[in-house]
């Protein structure tokens, strides 16, 4: 069962919380009749045991039984550390 679980790699969007973090994930996605390639995101809750992780960070997250209400999946691995960078600009 461990080998089979799902993993996605996205950015970490917020890490306010205590041992959790939000992971946004993009995949591209083309529409059926037009073919237009769209930008789809999805946000997932991840545990974050150490809480190592800051906004901006690339990781990866796999799939876990349910740890609370939205959080099923776990911080596996962080592939890059990032900068807030590449967050748009709020209020200007």
């Amino acid at each position: 069962m461990k080998g089979q679980r799902k993993r996605l790699i996205g950015r970490v969007t917020s890490d306010k919380m205590d041992k959790t973090v939000v992971v946004t994930v993009e995949r591209l996605q083309r529409h059926r009749l037009y073919g237009k390639v769209l930008k789809r995101t999805k946000k997932y809750m991840a545990h974050d045991e150490e809480n190592a992780c800051r906004i901006g960070d690339l990781v990866r997250i796999v799939e876990s039984s349910p740890l609370s209400r939205r959080k099923r999946w776990v911080v596996e691995k962080i592939v890059e550390t990032g900068t807030e960078s590449w967050l748009p600009e709020v209020g200007q």
